[in-house]
């Protein structure tokens, strides 16, 4: 068994920081959804440049992406955990599967309400 130190290291840091890394990787390999998210993202971005968004809107654009893709990474470490679980068929894993990815949803929902505060005002 390996031994794990309790207090700060440098090396310590460096692997949270690879271990993190490589749950986005896995994140970006396994949930297409995350593709159309991140597109999503850059072309909001995009039309934010050219609309000269404040930094006020600046910031709740950036905190609403990052609460759609935090919810993704949440979705896919409980969807997989409970195939890790219990790998067969059960209507309760289902339930709690479809919990999840309702948590994304709401997510998506709350970013697209957000960004029509912001844009719309712009257009109209």
């Amino acid at each position: 068994m390996k031994h794990h130190p309790t207090g700060f290291s440098v090396r310590g840091l460096v692997q949270s920081f690879k271990n993190a890394a490589r749950g986005f990787r896995v994140l970006l390999w396994n949930e297409y959804n995350l593709y159309l998210q991140i597109l999503a993202a850059v072309g909001i971005t995009i039309l934010g440049f050219a609309v000269e968004l404040t930094w006020y809107e600046w910031a709740l654009q950036s905190a609403v992406i990052g609460l759609v893709i935090f919810s993704e990474l949440i979705n896919t470490a409980i969807e997989k955990t409970m195939d890790l679980v219990h790998p067969e068929y059960d209507d309760r894993v289902r339930d709690i599967k479809d919990l999840a990815a309702g948590s994304v949803l709401f997510i998506v929902l709350v970013s697209l309400t957000t960004g029509a505060f912001i844009y719309l005002p712009k257009f109209f």
